[in-house]
């Protein structure tokens, strides 16, 4: 393991000299381009430090995780690179957000790095080819490797429309995911978040509950729905919330999404400031989005998991999510910083608690 991290040590040294986005194509392309090579499967694992021996799986909401740690979403946006995940080690992969229509995402650049603060600020907008398209690529993947399907609403979509676009999405998504994530959180869709309140929950999640029992009756399946939320709530808001998931038949939540904070940055005020608006994950999420995990769960009824995301850089980071009721982990910036080695660190730090 120790050569496998220097390696990527100096690979990220290259790769950063890249902006983001492109730093992100070139990476993926470039992974991609390995799963076609017989052989090249067992060197990507090698990079992750895990193996398939000694893995318990995870049972939860009728379906079996090969193991605790995924993908955030964001990361795959269009499951292009499903195969790379597997061989990767990953348990679970939540692909999108997903639209129902394609659409460019806002203007560029839109994604920074912080390296003081091993941290990422986003404000990408949602881009993704469409509903459609990602259909056509999970008609086609791998075995072995849950897939959950993170669902929003197109830009253009007024929010009084916008359970109208989580329907589209989850109906065309429904026979080809193994879990649903409600996307109500992202700071960089205008208003999106409004979508949080109880009155506009109700107005999105309900629909959809009733569309599942609708398509049951012909799929002979039911797929898992879970909502992703923001960690920037009042602790009012997140009562609120969990409540109402308490009330309803939602079998999960997902914590944290990104946050609109910028408090606690050894990055300088002015350069922050000139990067402007967006998300911001990485380490300085870590603390607040285990506490409020670890809120979220004292309230939520036994039968609900909930997912913890935001500022895994270390084994100790996700074991800290475990403790605070996490049945599950997610990580994306700590895997630009830290590489595929991470997956292993959180498997062998997971098993010890």
């Amino acid at each position: 393991m120790p050569y496998y991290n220097s390696m990527f040590q100096l690979i990220r040294q290259l790769i950063f000299k890249l902006s983001p986005e492109n730093a992100h194509h070139f990476t993926m392309g470039f992974l991609q381009f390995l799963t076609h090579i017989p052989g090249a499967f067992w060197l990507i694992r090698a990079f992750s430090g895990i193996s398939n021996k000694g893995q318990t799986p995870i049972h939860l909401a009728g379906l079996t995780f090969p193991n605790p740690i995924g993908l955030a979403a964001g990361f795959d946006k269009d499951a292009k690179y499903l195969k790379v995940w597997k061989a990767l080690g990953f348990g679970h992969v939540e692909i999108g957000t997903v639209t129902p229509l394609p659409q460019s995402g806002n203007p560029t650049p839109r994604l920074f790095r912080l390296p003081m603060d091993m941290a990422l600020i986003n404000r990408m907008g949602f881009n993704n080819e469409g509903a459609q398209a990602v259909v056509n690529r999970l008609k086609k993947r791998p075995e072995g490797l849950i897939v959950g399907g993170n669902i929003g609403k197109n830009k253009v979509t007024p929010n009084e429309e916008a359970a109208l676009d989580y329907e589209k999405c989850f109906r065309a998504l429904y026979s080809y995911v193994d879990y649903f994530c409600i996307n109500v959180s992202s700071p960089n869709t205008p208003g999106l978040r409004d979508l949080q309140s109880i009155k506009e929950l109700e107005l999105i999640v309900n629909p959809i509950l009733r569309v599942r029992e609708e398509l049951y009756k012909t799929a002979q399946r039911t797929v898992p729905i879970c909502v992703k939320f923001a960690p920037d709530l009042t602790h009012e808001q997140l009562l609120e919330i969990i409540q109402f998931v308490n009330e309803t038949s939602l079998d999960g939540i997902v914590l944290t999404n990104t946050t609109i904070s910028r408090e606690g940055l050894k990055t300088p005020t002015d350069i922050v400031s000139s990067i402007g608006p967006g998300g911001l994950s990485g380490m300085p999420l870590s603390k607040h989005s285990t506490e409020v995990l670890a809120k979220a769960k004292e309230m939520l009824h036994p039968s609900k998991f909930a997912i913890g995301v935001g500022g895994i850089y270390h084994g100790n980071d996700a074991l800290a999510k475990k403790q605070a009721g996490a049945n599950l982990v997610q990580i994306y910036s700590g895997f630009v910083y830290k590489g595929p080695a991470l997956i292993g660190s959180v498997m062998k730090f997971w098993a010890k608690g």
